[in-house]
C-alpha cells in the first residue's frame, strides 16, 4: 500500500539549487523545450478573469498570514508527547537492514526492527534539511519554490477508478492517464503535473511507471512526480530524469517530488524506504507522509493524532538525511476521520482540518516544507456533497500555510475515482483561491479614492473611469458557474455545472498541444522504456 493510495484498501535548468524560480511567464527553456508561450501581464490579469487554458498562473506566493490553532503551550505539549512516543514506543522499519544499521550509528536504540530514539535525535539530524528548495521544470518558467511562503497545486494521486466524459465509473486506462496529465498542463490555477493521476490497469503492474513518468516528461513541461510502488522503479524515474535534465544537474538540484507514506500506526516497509533511499540518494525530494484516518490509523483525537503524526514524519524524515545529508524533504500529512459507523472515510470534516492546521505549525517549526489537503470529499458524484467537502477542504489547505498540495483536483469517492468533470471544476476553484491568496491591493489604484471623490454621495460606480479602466480585472470570473438570469439559463439548455465542466474538458482535450520536447531526448527515453521493457515479463499483480 503506498502514495496515499492504501485508501483503496479501506473501501529552468541550470538555476541553482534553492532559488526562487522564475515567474511562470512560460518563455520556454534551453534546448527548444518550451511550452506555451503566455501573454505576461495579461497572463497575470487573467487571474481575475479566469485564465484560459494553456495559459500558466506562477505558483502562488501567499500574502496571507496563516491560520494558526494551537499556541505555544500547545505546540510544545505535541511535541514533547512526539519525543515520548520516539523514546519509549519507537517506530518500525521492516525488512531493511541498511536503514537499522544507519540508526545504529547515528546512537539510536535499535532492538530488532523497533528503533527507539535519544530525545533531540531526529530533529538534530533533519537540521541539514532545506527550509525550502526549487523543483526545477523542464521548462524553466515554471519551475516552482517548495517551502515558505509558495504554495503549489497539484492533481489527485492513485485511484485505479475514472469517472469519464460519458459517466461511466470504469478502471483506469493509460488514455486517461494522459489525458489528465494534459488536462493538467492547460490548467491555469495547476502548477505541477502531479504523479499517478490514476492507476492504468491496462498496463503491467511492473511497467506502467515507465509510461507513467514518461507521459510527464512528454505531454506537459510542468514539474513531475517519480514512482515509489518498487525501489528499482524509484531508479527507473530518476535515470529517465538524468536523461530528460542532464546527470549532473539532477545530482545537484531536485527534478522530481516523491510520496512516502508511512503505514501507520508507527511503520515504515520495505518498499517505502527503498524508493525513499533512492530518492534521497539521488538528491530528490521526498514527501513523508503518514496516511491517517483517525480512528483506526491514529487516536480519535486531535492532539493525539497530532503526535503521532509528528512522531511518525520526524522518524521518517530524518532516514533521508542520514542517507545523504542536505537531500530535501518535506513534512507531509494526509488526515482524515472515518465514520464510526461503517468504518469508511469521511472528509470536509472539522477534525481533519484541526490536524492540518496543527500539522503545518509543527513543519514550520521544524523548517521544513509542508504538504497536505486536497480536493477531498466522500462523494460518488460531483454534487453538493462533493462541492461542500471539497470546498472545506480547499480552503484549510491555503489558509494553513500548505506548501504543497496534493489532490488538488480531480479526487472523488474517497480517493477511488479520478472524476474528469470534477477536475474541471476543482481547477476553477484553486483559480479562486489563487486570486484570494493575493490579499487585499492596497495601491493607488486598490485605494481608489479618486473613484470615490468622482461618484460623491447618492450616485453609483458604473460609469465611472476608476470602474471603466478596471471592469475586465476586478473581480475573478468563473469559467463554469452560471450566473445568468433563469430566463437564459432555461435558453441555454438548463446546464447544470456538470454539463458545462464535461463540456470545457472536451475542449480542452480537442484543443491541447504538446509543449516542444528535443527529439534526441524524446528518442533517448523511449530507448530506456524499450529496453526495460524488453527485459521483464508482463506481470499484472
Amino acid at each position: 500500500m503506498t502514495g496515499d493510495d492504501s485508501l483503496k484498501d479501506v473501501q529552468n535548468v541550470g538555476v541553482d539549487s534553492g532559488s526562487d524560480p522564475a515567474p511562470a511567464a512560460d518563455e520556454g527553456g534551453a534546448g527548444g523545450r518550451s511550452g506555451r508561450r503566455s501573454r505576461g501581464s495579461a497572463g497575470r490579469r487573467a487571474q481575475r478573469g479566469g485564465a484560459g487554458p494553456g495559459t500558466s498562473m506562477p505558483y502562488i506566493k501567499r500574502k496571507l498570514k496563516s491560520y494558526e490553532v494551537l499556541d505555544e503551550e500547545g505546540l510544545e505539549l505535541i511535541e514533547a508527547n512526539a519525543d515520548t512516543i520516539l523514546e519509549e514506543i519507537g517506530i518500525e522499519f521492516r525488512d531493511d537492514s541498511e536503514i537499522i544499521s544507519l540508526w545504529k550509528e547515528a546512537g539510536a536504540d535499535v532492538r530488532g526492527e523497533r528503533v527507539h530514539f535519544p530525545k533531540g535525535l531526529c530533529r538534530q539530524l533533519l537540521a541539514t534539511a532545506p527550509e525550502t528548495f526549487t523543483q526545477h521544470a523542464r521548462n524553466p518558467a515554471r519551475s516552482v519554490q517548495i517551502g515558505g511562503d509558495a504554495t503549489v497545486f497539484a492533481p489527485v494521486y492513485g485511484p485505479p477508478f475514472v469517472r469519464d466524459l460519458t459517466g461511466v465509473r470504469r478502471y483506469a486506462t493509460l488514455e486517461d492517464f494522459r489525458n489528465f496529465v494534459k488536462l493538467a498542463y492547460m490548467a491555469p490555477a495547476m502548477h505541477h503535473s502531479g504523479g499517478t493521476v490514476c492507476e492504468p490497469v491496462d498496463i503491467p503492474v511492473n511497467k506502467r511507471h515507465l509510461d507513467m513518468v514518461y507521459s510527464h516528461m512528454r505531454y506537459t513541461d510542468k514539474p513531475f512526480m517519480g514512482s515509489v510502488t518498487a525501489p528499482e522503479r524509484a531508479e527507473d524515474t530518476v535515470e529517465m530524469c538524468r536523461i530528460l535534465f542532464g546527470s549532473d544537474f539532477v545530482d545537484q538540484n531536485c527534478v522530481v517530488i516523491n510520496l512516502i507514506n508511512a503505514n501507520s500506526p508507527m511503520v515504515f516497509d520495505e518498499t517505502m524506504l527503498g524508493a525513499l533511499k533512492v530518492y534521497a540518494r539521488a538528491n530528490q525530494a521526498a514527501i513523508v507522509s503518514p496516511f491517517i484516518l483517525a480512528g483506526a490509523m491514529s487516536p480519535v483525537t486531535v492532539a493525539g493524532t497530532l503526535t503521532q503524526v509528528l512522531a511518525e514524519v520526524l522518524a521518517g524524515a530524518a532516514v533521508t538525511q542520514l542517507v545523504r545529508p542536505g537531500a530535501p524533504v518535506i513534512f507531509g500529512t494526509f488526515a482524515a476521520s472515518i465514520s464510526m459507523q461503517s468504518g469508511a472515510p469521511t472528509f470536509g470534516t472539522p477534525e481533519p482540518s484541526l490536524v492540518s492546521y496543527g500539522a503545518a505549525q509543527l513543519a514550520r517549526r521544524l523548517k521544513l516544507p509542508f504538504r497536505t489537503g486536497g480536493a477531498l470529499c466522500g462523494s460518488k458524484v460531483p454534487d453538493a456533497q462533493a462541492a461542500h467537502e471539497t470546498a472545506t477542504t480547499l480552503n484549510t489547505t491555503l489558509m494553513a500555510g500548505t506548501n504543497f498540495a496534493l489532490h488538488a483536483a480531480g479526487w472523488l469517492e474517497g480517493g477511488l475515482v479520478a472524476s474528469y468533470e470534477k477536475f474541471m471544476i476543482d481547477c476553477d476553484q484553486l483559480g479562486m483561491l489563487q486570486r484570494f491568496s493575493e490579499g487585499v491591493d492596497l495601491s493607488e489604484s486598490g485605494q481608489a479614492l479618486d473613484a470615490i471623490r468622482e461618484v460623491g454621495p447618492g450616485s453609483h460606480y458604473l460609469g465611472c473611469a476608476h470602474t471603466q479602466a478596471n471592469f475586465q480585472t476586478a473581480f475573478y470570473r468563473s469559467a463554469l458557474t452560471d450566473n445568468n438570469s433563469y430566463e437564459q439559463w432555461l435558453a441555454d439548455g438548463e446546464k447544470r455545472i456538470e454539463d458545462r465542466a464535461r463540456q470545457q474538458c472536451q475542449e480542452w482535450l480537442d484543443a491541447y498541444v504538446a509543449p516542444d520536447l528535443d527529439p534526441s531526448i524524446d528518442e533517448a527515453l523511449l530507448a530506456f522504456m524499450d529496453a526495460k521493457k524488453a527485459a521483464m515479463p508482463d506481470a499484472f499483480s
